[in-house]
């Protein structure tokens, strides 16, 4: 699935709350089955993209960019945040590292 553009900008309120709610039900899930992640460094979290589920570590602060917020919002639209394998971001793999770099650069 494409990137989708959304017709509204999501309140940070609203935004703060699904991240919330993704990282702590996968850190519940992960801590009581596993023990925390090991090479997940502080201040980044894990999201699993594309078909193949390929596994990336992004820092917390690109929760702040209105692209990211896009797909955290297209995740919960198609997957919700009750996921077993972690955050999975609905979109092609391409696309995702296209906005990385996007990201990367500013």
């Amino acid at each position: 699935m494409a990137l989708k553009k959304l017709n509204k900008t999501p309140s940070t309120a609203s935004l703060k709350q699904i991240i919330k709610r993704s990282l702590s039900s996968f850190g519940r899930k992960y801590e009581e089955n596993y023990g925390l992640p090991e090479d997940v460094p502080e201040g980044h979290f894990a999201v699993y993209v594309g078909e193949n589920r390929s596994r990336y570590i992004v820092p917390i602060s690109w929760l702040g960019y209105p692209q990211f917020q896009s797909l955290l919002l297209s995740a919960e639209e198609e997957f919700g945040f009750c996921q077993d394998m972690g955050l999975a971001i609905p979109c092609v793999e391409e696309s995702f590292l296209s906005l990385t770099s996007f990201i990367r650069s500013l």
